[in-house]
């Protein structure tokens, strides 16, 4: 099993910065794929941002030039950096994992508990 546990979400005003994390442990010989997505109320859970174990990115359009991926392999951890925070940003933020147990296993996708995101205006 492998769990993944988010932090930095919290509420900002506006134009503002966080920095969210998410730590995956447990069970783990490769992490391949990770990912942030979030979920307004009212709205279906979207992709945000993507990185792959290269280091290779994708964002979605709403977010491109204000949000930055990264990742740090060592330690199993992706980083999101959201600036010039809006309203709609406003959501429940979920990091995702594509892990191998074993050297020949396929990837099992995890999911982290999420964390609240609010930008005032």
């Amino acid at each position: 099993q492998v769990q993944l546990v988010e932090s930095g979400g919290g509420l900002v005003q506006a134009g503002g910065s966080l920095r969210l994390s998410c730590a995956a442990s447990g069970s783990i010989f490769r992490i391949n794929y990770m990912g942030w997505y979030r979920q307004a109320p009212g709205k279906e859970r979207e992709l945000v941002a993507g990185i792959t174990s290269g280091g290779s990115t994708n964002y979605a359009d709403s977010v491109k030039g204000r949000f930055t991926i990264s990742r740090d392999n060592a330690k199993n951890t992706v980083y999101l950096q959201m600036n010039s925070l809006k309203s709609e940003d406003t959501a429940v933020y979920y990091c995702n994992a594509d892990v191998a147990h074993t050297y020949s296993s396929v990837n099992y996708r995890y999911w982290g508990q999420g964390t609240q995101v609010t930008v005032s205006s």
